[in-house]
């Protein structure tokens, strides 16, 4: 543009200067008016008025023509001038200032700056050619500095950004640079959303902004508000959470334009302050014909929080406390009576009429009276809602009472009830124990009747009526327990089929359980589904013939003695069904059918399935491990079919052995002591103090430590009822041992278990009563080697606490006798202290 400039003639170069420089020129001439009060450019009274009017921002000026017309006329001789060399290039340079400028209010505040600037340095631009021909290098140079100085402090302007949050609809304002990319912002409300920036995505009026961009490239001007939305380009993996916590440097931007004269506006930028806090309704009002609502505003000054007060009703409180301090009155007044010149109306005067005078001391009395009368209510009051709180306690107490016998009372009938179910209806081994410890029971309480009532031949004969009814009593508890064992026989193999027939399953990441079958368990459950039609019983003659035309096929696959038996069978039946027997003598033939075919399903061959669900291994060589032989029945069996206490040392007799024996002699009953030791296990558990002694105990120790030790009752209440009795710790703070332990009813255990000290519940002689029974227990459990490898530890362990308490109990003992020392000889007499010093 600078050659351009050069071509163009001189009348051209005005009409430029007028059409596209007016404003440039403009300021220049207004300032060329006030040459007087300076000199020239680069001294330091000039240069603080630059500065001080360049921060002033856009101020009125107030001297200087500044028309266009004078304007034109004072450029008109220096452009029509050929012999001014700089003019034409200044004129130029102005231009491109002014065409430079990509706002309006950056070519306003660039103008006012090189107007206020080339005040300075025309100091008399119109007396000759040779003072035009002294300034235009320093001119110039100053006006590319100025140039580059705007351009580089306007991206440091700011602006007011409010985002908005998408889905959740909040809205955030920051104070945002406009010469500042995006990504900044990105990055900001990443911290803030807990949200990566490359998920975050920015939308101005329906454009997606990208991270280079910054909010001049949208046209956005300083000390403007623009609004934006902000979403997430994930919102399953990261969605927009409401911002709730207090944001640090980051407030409400508003701008308030303020009427400050007579059609003078100034717009004020106002910071809001975040609060946490639910600001209350202080009321409004409701204009009648808009019907908008208008609330009054409150102070943004966050509320002080009332101390907690911790006691009111307090005797401090209700002490009077007295201080000395003059007052005087806040107001004066003054009275008027009626006079020469004025008068007083004496409608609304009163009467008064003084009192009977009391002195100091009656007045204190008063107040005295007032406030025990003040203190006789209170203390009345107090002492009501006393007694309402413990009469509510007690209320409380007896029901709670009341609701813990109905409780006892319904476990009581509870238990009566299964018991009775398991006499009449035995099906478990410990029913059948019952029966049997019931059945001793009677037979002691005949044999002592038929002792005490009978002699000689009456006697015989009574006791061989005795044991006819004995035996008829075994024959029909055998007939129960062979029913139990065919319901069990049909149940377990329910059981072994659904497990055989049963689909893969495993449980995925998300918690959802998946099923998977393989062409083995498809295989199992089509020869479970053909055992249970074989079993069903009362078909018709049609259907069953189906059933075993199916069977038939079934077995066919195969070939082998078990195949031919079962084929050989199905025909027998076949025909004797065409023969026209009845069902009800088919029945063996049956039964024999589902249990040749229960064993070809229980068989890898063909059932590939079954395998892993076999007792039996099929690998001969796992016979070798852990089997044993019993000396009573001569069977080898399993390690797990023998049941071995703590004090044996070799294996005699198996569990169904030892089981026989006690029905035909002992005829006890552990079902008790089963129950003890399983409670006992699992309160142990409860503690979860890596407990061992107690699980090594068996149901032989627990029976002889609780008849032997603790003769089966209650130590505090005597009570002998094993089913409501539990064995605990004596002091809980140590594992759970035979010599650590106390018989207790339920209520009493826990009753126990809530003491922080023994000696403080108990008395010596109850205490060392039950430390003598532990030491019982020692000596016999000290036989069992384990046994004896803890007890050796725990007895380290007193030792070494009885030495610790000996050693405190000696340290207090010897400053007990120090402080005593102490006191005699504060005691003594100055004289005596003389004589024994002397």
């Amino acid at each position: 543009m600078s050659d351009q400039g050069e071509e163009m003639d001189d009348q051209s170069g005005v009409q430029l200067t007028d059409t596209r420089a007016t404003d440039a020129t403009e300021r220049v001439d207004d300032v060329e008016t006030e040459e007087g009060k300076g000199e020239i450019m680069g001294e330091p009274e000039e240069e603080t008025q630059l500065d001080s009017r360049e921060q002033g921002g856009s101020e009125k000026q107030e001297h200087g023509r500044g028309t266009l017309a004078e304007s034109m006329e004072r450029e008109e001789p220096l452009s029509m001038n050929p012999e001014t060399p700089g003019t034409k290039d200044k004129t130029v340079r102005m231009l491109d200032t002014a065409q430079g400028m990509e706002h309006e209010w950056l070519e306003k505040r660039g103008s006012q700056r090189i107007s206020r600037l080339s005040k300075h340095v025309e100091k008399e631009p119109l007396e000759g050619p040779s003072s035009q021909t002294e300034f235009p290098g320093s001119y110039l140079t100053k006006i590319k500095a100025i140039k580059e100085a705007l351009k580089t402090t306007v991206a440091d302007f700011t602006a007011t950004v409010k985002v908005v949050l998408i889905p959740v609809d909040q809205i955030v304002s920051v104070t945002f640079k406009i010469g500042a990319m995006l990504k900044q912002l990105k990055e900001h409300f990443s911290q803030l959303l807990k949200i990566p920036a490359r998920s975050i995505q920015l939308m101005y009026r329906g454009r997606v902004l990208k991270d280079p961009e910054t909010l001049m490239h949208l046209g956005i001007k300083p000390e403007d508000t623009v609004k934006l939305e902000l979403f997430s380009l994930n919102p399953t993996r990261y969605p927009v959470k409401p911002i709730l916590q207090k944001m640090q440097d980051v407030h409400d931007i508003i701008t308030v334009r303020v009427q400050s004269g007579a059609k003078v506006y100034q717009d004020i930028t106002v910071e809001i302050e975040r609060i946490n806090f639910h600001k209350p309704f202080l009321g409004g009002f409701r204009h009648k014909i808009t019907g908008r609502e208008y609330h009054n505003a409150g102070t943004q000054t966050v509320p002080k929080k009332l101390p907690i007060k911790m006691n009111i009703f307090s005797r401090e409180t209700q002490t009077v406390t007295e201080r000395k301090k003059l007052i005087a009155t806040t107001s004066r007044t003054s009275t008027q009576m009626t006079k020469i010149g004025v008068y007083v109306s004496n409608m609304t005067d009163k009467l008064v009429t003084p009192g009977k005078y009391f002195t100091a001391a009656q007045y204190h009395a008063r107040r005295l009276e007032a406030v025990i009368i003040i203190q006789k209510y209170y203390r009345r009051w107090h002492a009501k809602k006393y007694v309402e709180s413990l009469r509510e306690q007690k209320r409380i107490r007896l029901e709670w009472e009341i609701q813990e016998e109905i409780r006892k009372e319904r476990e009581k009938r509870e238990w009566l009830q299964r018991d009775y179910e398991r006499r009449i209806d035995p099906y478990t081994n410990e029913d059948f124990e019952l029966l049997f410890h019931a059945l001793e029971v009677w037979r002691q309480e005949q044999l002592d009747c038929i002792n005490d009532n009978f002699t000689g031949a009456k006697r015989k004969a009574a006791l061989c009526e005795l044991l006819e009814k004995e035996t008829q009593i075994i024959a029909s508890i055998g007939r129960q327990r062979i029913r139990a064992n065919n319901k069990k026989y049909e149940k377990s193999i329910y059981a072994f089929l659904d497990k055989c027939s049963a689909p893969k399953k495993w449980i995925s990441f998300d918690n959802n359980e998946t099923l998977m079958d393989t062409q083995y368990t498809i295989r199992a459950r089509e020869l479970q589904d053909i055992y249970n039609c074989i079993i069903i019983k009362n078909i018709c003659d049609d259907e069953r013939l189906d059933v075993l035309l199916t069977l038939k096929h079934t077995v066919k696959e195969h070939e082998c003695k078990l195949t031919q038996d079962i084929l050989e069978l199905i025909d027998r039946e076949v025909d004797l069904m065409m023969r026209g027997v009845k069902s009800c003598n088919l029945e063996g033939l049956r039964k024999r059918i589902a249990t040749l075919f229960l064993q070809y399903i229980k068989t890898p061959l063909f059932n590939p399935e079954v395998a892993r669900y076999l007792k039996v291994p099929q690998d001969p060589t796992k016979f070798y491990k852990n089997i044993y032989f019993c000396r009573s029945c001569e069977m080898y069996l399993p390690s797990t079919e023998f049941s071995i206490s703590s004090t044996s040392y070799h294996v005699t007799r198996c569990r169904q052995c030892c089981m026989l024996d006690n029905e035909a002699r002992q005829r006890e009953a552990f079902l008790k002591y089963k129950f003890l030791l399983k409670q006992l296990y699992q309160s142990e558990a409860d503690y979860e103090d890596d407990s061992q002694i107690a699980y090594l105990m068996q149901l032989q120790d627990l029976q002889y430590l609780i008849e032997n030790i603790w003769a089966s009752q209650s130590v505090l209440s005597a009570w002998d009822d094993l089913y409501d009795l539990v064995i605990v710790r004596w002091n809980k703070t140590q594992e759970w041992a035979p010599w650590n332990c106390i018989l207790l009813t339920k209520d009493e255990a826990a009753a126990h278990l809530r003491m922080n000290s023994l000696e403080e519940g108990y008395e010596p002689v109850f205490i060392h009563r039950i430390k003598h029974k532990h030491i019982l227990a020692k000596n016999y459990f000290s036989q069992i080697p384990l046994m004896a490898a803890f007890l050796h530890h725990s007895e380290i362990e007193d030792e070494a606490k009885e030495e610790e308490s000996n050693e405190t109990k000696e340290k207090e003992n010897s400053q007990t006798k120090e402080e005593g020392n102490k006191e005699t000889t504060s005691i003594m007499p100055q004289s005596i202290l003389k004589e024994t010093k002397a």
